[in-house]
């Protein structure tokens, strides 16, 4: 991934970092928190289909910014947490090369091939 994309998604990261500031939560809660979307790779146990689907589900962007912008509308601190840390997860996930998967497997994303097998092609 090129080094604009890097910064890109860093700034995202910042952002979402930022935001979490003006929250009555502890740093702790976000860091405890910052791993839990990678629950979505357990999809993966019944195939790549619902593997893929279920990765994309919880490191969407999409439906971070949703649930945050709910959370404001609603008054709900915990909404809004629940969209920063999808939103800043899914920036580092990507910031470290790793994209929204495809059905082929999970070494395939809208960033490209990621593993050994990627290294050995390039």
């Amino acid at each position: 991934m090129n080094l604009t994309l890097k910064l890109e998604e860093l700034a995202m990261l910042l952002l979402g970092m930022f935001l979490f500031q003006f929250l009555e939560y502890d740093w702790w809660i976000f860091a405890a928190l910052f791993f839990v979307p990678d629950v979505g790779m357990l999809g993966y146990l019944f195939g790549n289909r619902i593997g893929a689907a279920s990765y994309n589900f919880f490191h969407h962007k999409g439906l971070a910014v949703l649930l945050y912008i709910l959370g404001l509308n609603l008054s709900s601190p915990e909404l809004q947490l629940a969209g920063l840390v999808l939103f800043s997860h899914a920036s580092f996930d990507r910031l470290l090369g790793y994209g929204l998967k495809y059905e082929q497997g999970f070494k395939f994303t809208h960033l490209g091939k990621i593993g050994k097998a990627s290294k050995a092609t390039e």
